[in-house]
């Protein structure tokens, strides 16, 4: 498939056949993914890859309710995928690589506080300001996102990215993730089956290049 193809055709698959997906077929579409841009050529995203109900079945557990599955019209369809590749991103490891000799320059190799004159991201439930004003880590989550995305389009799948709503902690005990990790959230994936209704936000449509692209200013 070429990339405009996949760019063009790729869309937010919410309800799975639940026939699994071939091992070498979800191997090449991670592989993929491990040539994601990271900052500093950190690397600082990993993986846990959810094969089958025996292994998925922990992740809807930490990540939703009894009550919201009871009452979800998209949770059949959602709950029959066969792989769930859940990232998780180490901000430390990004800390650590911007205090090497290359990068030290840059300021951003310090801990949360230690530039309080700026302010920063932060983290969740942490105090002080942050020196990194945007958290690259995130940043890095997202184009291994994109990757695994566009990949699974290519290789016939559908696919879509739930975010982190809701028990990233169960979740990180339930996978054995160590706990200085941040979980941005899970990439479904599998053959294409039953009713999946569509999103309302379709409605809104797509902005035009000419209300997204600004040339020379704003």
């Amino acid at each position: 498939m070429e990339l405009s193809d996949a760019v063009r055709g790729r869309r937010m698959v919410r309800s799975f056949s639940g026939a699994p997906v071939p091992v070498a077929v979800l191997d090449r579409v991670l592989e993929m993914a491990c040539s994601a841009p990271s900052a500093g050529n950190t690397g600082g995203w990993d993986a846990v890859v959810l094969c089958g109900p025996g292994e998925t079945a922990p992740f809807w557990e930490a990540t939703t309710t009894a009550d919201w599955r009871a009452r979800s019209r998209r949770w059949p369809g959602l709950g029959r995928a066969p792989v769930v590749v859940a990232l998780f991103v180490d901000p430390g490891a990004y800390r650590a690589r911007y205090r090497q000799p290359d990068k030290v320059a840059s300021g951003l190799g310090g801990e949360l506080g230690t530039r309080a004159d700026e302010p920063g991201a932060g983290e969740p439930g942490a105090g002080g300001a942050d020196p990194w004003p945007v958290p690259y880590w995130f940043v890095d989550g997202g184009f291994a996102v994109m990757i695994v995305l566009l990949a699974a389009a290519d290789a016939g799948l559908g696919a879509c990215f739930l975010g982190n709503f809701r028990g990233e902690t169960a979740l990180r005990r339930a996978l054995g993730v160590p706990g200085d990790r941040r979980y941005v959230g899970a990439v479904l994936m599998g053959e294409p089956g039953g009713a999946d209704p569509p999103s309302p936000s379709l409605a809104r449509g797509r902005r035009r290049r000419s209300e997204v692209v600004h040339r020379g200013r704003w």
